[in-house]
């Protein structure tokens, strides 16, 4: 399975246009989308721009899509909400969890994120793709280049649960790869500069991943 990951939209035209470019030109089998599609307001057009992709899309919602944007996206046709669901493609298991409350010098899911972690856990085995909007405390987290700004209790429940994939964004400053363990982290943002990234997966546990 090829998949091409992208995160931080924030309800830019210009950045659909280029995933519309991308898909085109890379020939992906699954669009998967961490967060932060909209920014904060009229999230309609955006999303109706994504559900026309020709393929599939698999979404969660970050800190700038409010919580009707969730609504939103399990009515659309060609667009799969991830949240606490997970969703078998092709044999490989993808869980997601939307939402992101950015405090300063962390992240978390949740303001009240133990209860919360103990049932996304329940749903993560060692194949799963794992689609969040934070990364994990520690790994292509550095706001402004200077602070760790990820999710604790993520990098908690990722060094538990092993996940074979990480899908995550948020740190606009910090696209790029990471392993935790087993587990290839990827921050797919296109906050500044990023394009999104390239991953090809297969039954077999190999996971190839490239920002491009």
């Amino acid at each position: 399975m090829r998949i091409y990951a992208v995160a931080d939209l924030h309800g830019r035209t210009d950045r659909i246009n280029l995933i519309k470019n991308k898909v085109s030109e890379l020939n992906p089998d699954i669009v998967v989308i961490a967060g932060d599609i909209t920014n904060y307001s009229n999230p309609g057009p955006i999303i109706s721009q994504i559900n026309e992709l020709p393929i599939p899309v698999m979404a969660i919602r970050g800190n700038t899509d409010r919580p009707k944007v969730e609504d939103m996206l399990k009515r659309c046709s060609n667009i799969t909400a991830l949240h606490l669901n997970e969703i078998i493609m092709d044999g490989i298991p993808f869980i997601g969890a939307s939402g992101t409350v950015p405090i300063p010098f962390s992240s978390r899911l949740r303001f009240r994120e133990r209860r919360f972690h103990e049932q996304l856990e329940l749903l993560i085995n060692r194949q799963s793709v794992l689609v969040v909007h934070p990364p994990p405390w520690g790994l292509l987290d550095e706001a402004f280049g200077r602070f760790h700004a990820g999710c604790r209790r993520l990098l908690k429940t990722v060094m538990r649960r092993q996940p074979r994939l990480v899908i995550c964004g948020h740190i606009h400053e910090r696209p790029g790869l990471a392993f935790i363990r087993e587990t290839l982290v990827v921050n797919c943002s296109m906050g500044r500069t990023g394009n999104g990234a390239l991953i090809d997966l297969d039954t077999a546990h190999t996971t190839n991943a490239l920002m491009i």
